[in-house]
């Protein structure tokens, strides 16, 4: 038990500091890339996209080929190959002596960075399933905490040299490699591994295992409207600033409000509420929270208003590991590496199209030259997706028999009937 508990404190370190690594260079990769374009700020926007959409597509294609990877050879190997990958990654960026090369430090970042989800298969292998929920939702606190800090740190070193966070992040990422090498045990024994089939070790392969199930399908695409609705923040910004005039501070304050809030939320609300109420309630009570502050949020006509949406948005912090917990008890114990990066995939795809959808919204209706202007319209739009993912959870077997390869099921005993953590009955909801 103790080996599990610092295996676990092992990874929420490794999501906490990839995080921290992530929001430290946040600041300073517009001033490089503005440096390296001789500081034509319209060059550098259209670098600065490329560089976030090559981001997202790397962790696309290669979450599942880290995932099965996992299954096959471990989870150890994979997450300290990311770690010391990503570590080397940003001394190239901290050198780069040219956009190209800082280019290429971002392809390489999106590799490894995708090695969350080996990360979070590794959780699935040392929490016992009635607890993978809150384990997850410590994951969501660690990156809450990698939100809050990374940018404010980073900000700090760059104003000093806009290469140092690329040097201390290089650092915290080969630190972490050290002492995942020197202390942390494999969490996958040989004899649950499964072999590497390069057909599933691809995005569209991955489809395969989360279209195996109809419980597991239909919770994928729950996920994936989540993931969706969650990239209206990247019209955060802009929505704040044309409608209640904010200046960056007001912005940057505002959004480390939502971090907090995350991390407070993930951290200690999911446990204790799926613990109460299960996991199939934490999953539509979060989406329902989530879809009012979302409302709430377009009708604010004030940014006090606007800033006491947040609480209630944060709320639907609650669904994610409640879904996530839901989705590994569908799956075998040798295709949890498999179903994570496939979960990765969907949330890439998420990234890769949510924020042309929201920011695409937000401009058509606030365009001057239509006679009805509505600013809140991104807001509405995540919120009515949210009340669709509302739907669809409610509709979630209340108790199911996890899907298993043809493997396990040769050498398997009788089926075991795998309940939500909690009973459905309760004081309040009845």
């Amino acid at each position: 038990m103790k080996a599990r508990k610092a295996a676990a404190v092992f990874i929420l370190v490794t999501v906490t500091l990839d995080m921290l690594a992530i929001g430290l260079i946040a600041p300073v990769l517009p001033k490089l890339v503005l440096q390296f374009v001789g500081g034509n700020a319209a060059t550098a926007a259209k670098w600065f996209g490329v560089f976030a959409t090559v981001f997202a597509l790397m962790q696309f294609i290669f979450s599942p080929v880290l995932g099965v990877l996992s299954d096959r050879f471990g989870r150890r190997p994979i997450v300290l190959l990311s770690n010391l990958g990503l570590g080397l990654d940003y001394v190239v960026m901290a050198l780069a002596p040219t956009i190209g090369w800082l280019f290429l430090g971002r392809v390489i970042s999106g590799i490894t960075a995708a090695s969350i989800s080996t990360a979070t298969a590794y959780i699935s292998d040392v929490v016992p399933k009635e607890k993978r929920a809150g384990a997850f939702g410590m994951i969501g606190a660690a990156f809450g905490v990698g939100f809050v800090l990374g940018p404010a740190l980073g900000g700090i070193l760059g104003n000093a040299d806009p290469r140092l966070p690329f040097w201390v992040a290089s650092g915290l990422s080969l630190l972490n490699a050290l002492y995942g090498f020197l202390f942390v045990p494999e969490s996958l024994p040989r004899d649950r591994r499964k072999p590497f089939a390069l057909r599933r070790a691809n995005p569209l392969g991955a489809l395969i295992l989360l279209r195996s199930h109809p419980e597991l399908f239909r919770l994928a695409t729950i996920q994936f409207i989540g993931y969706l609705s969650h990239e209206v923040f990247e019209v955060w910004a802009l929505y704040s600033i044309y409608r209640y005039a904010w200046t960056a501070g007001s912005v940057g304050t505002s959004l480390a409000f939502v971090g907090a809030m995350s991390v407070l939320i993930s951290g200690v609300l999911v446990r204790v509420i799926v613990a109460r109420i299960g996991e199939r309630r934490t999953l539509y009570i979060g989406q329902l929270f989530g879809g009012v502050g979302m409302f709430l949020a377009g009708l604010a006509r004030t940014g006090t208003m606007f800033m006491g949406s947040i609480p209630v948005i944060s709320m639907w912090g609650i669904s994610g590991p409640a879904a996530q917990g839901m989705m590994t008890h569908r799956v075998s114990d040798r295709e949890q590496g498999e179903l994570q990066g496939a979960i990765s995939s969907l949330r890439s795809v998420a990234i890769l199209i949510g924020p042309s959808v929201f920011t695409l919204t937000f401009a058509y209706f606030i365009d001057a030259r239509r006679q009805w202007v509505f600013p809140g319209a991104p807001w509405f739009l995540a919120g009515c997706l949210l009340f669709l993912a509302m739907a669809l959870s409610t509709r979630i077997e209340r108790r199911e028999t996890p899907s298993r390869s043809d493997a396990d099921l040769r050498n398997a005993e009788p089926p075991t009937v795998v309940t939500d953590t909690a009973p459905e009955a309760g004081p309040f909801l009845g």
